[in-house]
């Protein structure tokens, strides 16, 4: 496509304004790396500060029986009326229900700490206000959650354990899903979708919901009984040499729905599901809030687990842009986890969903042994759905990348009505793949300097 040079101011403009563009347009107006400057220079991890509130001073035991919920929230309320600091877990075992952080304070799990969560349901009511797999309803209060509160941070390097592998989480399931995600399609009120007692929905280990300004570092976190890190309607977001060992089959790492100014790196992903998540809502009730996820760099991290080492949906339905990933690695053998990742770079969607996906982008991800493909783009998530709404994606690139090890290099499937739009994959190698490429109603693919068991793909 030749643009005139009045076009490409006009192009140019726009992109920077952060508006979408027309698949040609876009490519051509800018390297969209040299937008990550400028992302990270927006995303300032808050500075806490004030005295240490000992939560054993206000109470708690850390001999692993004493159950002190009410002391960690007199710590934390205290410090919180006191204009912030850091509540501090010192060394020990220390059983606790939900815990509510609010604004200014910081929990510091200290070395040699551990928080483990109560596995008996009645220890996270009341109900609060959560996003459920990209639905919004009532349920069980995460393990630890913050409702609109800005200037939050989690850190130390002891573990926050969820201890889901014992007790009733292990034995729910996904819970009454169905009725939820119908009152979602039929846009019964958000107050009367009330979940709870004898729907079985597990809650997210650590969540946070129109907050802003987060910090979660050096902290392990292990054993959710559904998603680890989830942050929701949240803005401004640092997560920073962390390590998540997931057990169950709702066990992804960092879920970012809805969510902006995001920076997550130099940690490590040992999951049962998808690594780091980019979402925005399930079908109808996404559609309706319409909030996307985008700005976020995620670098230098190590993926194993079970499914996407960076996952795009499948709740997308509010959108994602401007999605960048640089530097990681993927099953790297010092860090092996219990599964081999199925997909370095995992987008999946439908025609439930909608939403448009513009701007993904991975630079110099190398590793080994994807045990599916490397590259899996999808509207055929679960059948491809029977809604008509048909999901946009444009603007894909992913440079430098080296993967040896894999079922297949690159699927690529869009809709007849739909194609995938504008894929560059420059300067990589895929080695030791054994099946072809597949690629469905997908325009504008290239590949430049790039070859697929030492052959330049067609």
């Amino acid at each position: 496509m030749s643009l005139s040079r009045r076009d490409f101011a006009r192009a140019s403009g726009l992109a920077a304004a952060g508006l979408l563009l027309p698949t040609g347009i876009a490519a051509a107006a800018a390297d969209p790396w040299h937008e990550v400057p400028s992302i990270l220079a927006r995303i300032c991890p808050p500075r806490i500060c004030g005295k240490d509130y000992d939560v054993t001073a206000f109470g708690a035991k850390g001999d692993g029986l004493t159950k002190n919920t009410e002391a960690f929230q007199r710590a934390i309320t205290a410090c919180h009326r006191a204009g912030g600091g850091r509540v501090v877990v010192p060394a020990g075992t220390f059983l606790t229900g939900g815990i509510r952080l609010l604004s200014n304070v910081e929990l510091h799990v200290s070395e040699g700490a551990t928080v483990k969560f109560s596995t008996d349901p009645e220890d996270y009511l009341p109900l609060v206000l959560t996003r459920w797999e990209g639905t919004l309803c009532h349920n069980y209060q995460p393990f630890i959650y913050a409702f609109e509160q800005k200037n939050i941070a989690i850190t130390g390097g002891g573990t926050l354990d969820g201890d889901a592998v014992n007790g009733k989480w292990a034995s729910w399931g996904a819970g009454s899903t169905t009725l939820l995600r119908q009152w979602g399609e039929d846009g019964v009120p958000v107050e009367q979708r009330i979940m709870g007692p004898g729907k079985n929905m597990r809650p997210n280990m650590i969540q946070f919901f129109r907050c802003q300004n987060l910090l979660v570092e050096d902290v392990l976190i292990r054993n959710p009984a559904m998603w680890s890190l989830h942050f929701v309607f949240s803005r401004n977001i640092t997560v920073r040499r962390i390590e998540i060992y997931s057990t169950n089959s709702q066990g992804d790492g960092v879920d970012l729905d809805s969510s902006s100014y995001a920076h997550v790196h130099d940690s490590k992903f040992n999951t049962n599901d998808d690594c780091v998540v980019l979402k925005s809502g399930r079908d109808a009730d996404g559609r309706r809030v319409g909030i996307p996820s985008t700005h976020v760099v995620v670098e230098r991290c190590k993926f194993s687990g079970r499914w996407g080492g960076i996952t795009i949906g499948s709740e997308m339905s509010g959108g994602v842009s401007r999605v960048f990933c640089r530097d990681c690695e993927i099953n790297a053998p010092d860090f092996p986890g219990r599964y081999p990742i199925k997909h370095a770079l995992y987008v999946k969607t439908n025609q439930d969903r909608g939403g448009v996906i513009d701007g993904v982008h991975l630079r110099n991800v190398f590793g080994q042994n994807v045990e599916r493909e490397v590259l899996f783009v999808s509207m055929y998530y679960q059948n491809g759905g029977t809604k008509g709404f048909f999901p946009r994606i444009d603007n894909l690139t992913i440079d430098r990348m080296r993967i040896n090890g894999g079922r297949i290099a690159a699927t690529f499937r869009g809709f007849p009505q739909q194609h995938v739009r504008n894929v560059r994959i420059t300067s990589s190698a895929f080695t030791a793949i054994a099946e072809p490429n597949l690629i469905e109603h997908t325009d504008d693919l290239v590949f430049r300097n790039t070859t697929i068991n030492g052959v330049v793909p067609a």
